[in-house]
């Protein structure tokens, strides 16, 4: 059984840096496409970034594209989530999601984690 754990959460000023980590368990983490998504209080949940099997193709939303970047290292069944320039609007429970098959682009989701939550002060 396959279970997905995010960490690296926390609380950090508006223009700084996070990076946040999703540890998979089990077997066949890299056969699988691995993507992150977020939900603010009051809205609904929303695609951030998502990566392909072997880290070799990347996808992201319109609000994240060239501030956030997404990679995975499959020896050690771990997805990235590096957050660079934050916004206050980044604020949300960020959470990871294995994907049913290996492209970035597929919007199938069959495994998500807890989440970690993001908070952004201004």
């Amino acid at each position: 059984q396959v279970q997905l754990v995010e960490s690296g959460g926390g609380l950090v000023q508006a223009g700084g840096s996070l990076r946040i980590s999703c540890a998979a368990s089990g077997r066949s983490f890299s056969s699988y496409a691995m993507g992150w998504f977020r939900q603010a209080p009051g809205k609904e949940r929303e695609f951030v970034a998502a990566v392909n099997w072997n880290g070799g193709t990347s996808s992201y939303a319109d609000s994240v594209k060239g501030r956030f970047t997404i990679s995975r290292d499959n020896a050690k069944n771990t997805v990235y989530l590096q957050m660079n320039s934050l916004k206050p609007d980044d604020t949300a429970v960020y959470y990871c999601a294995r994907h049913t098959d290996s492209s970035a682009y597929s919007r199938s989701y069959d495994i998500w984690g807890q989440g970690t939550q993001v908070t952004v002060s201004s």
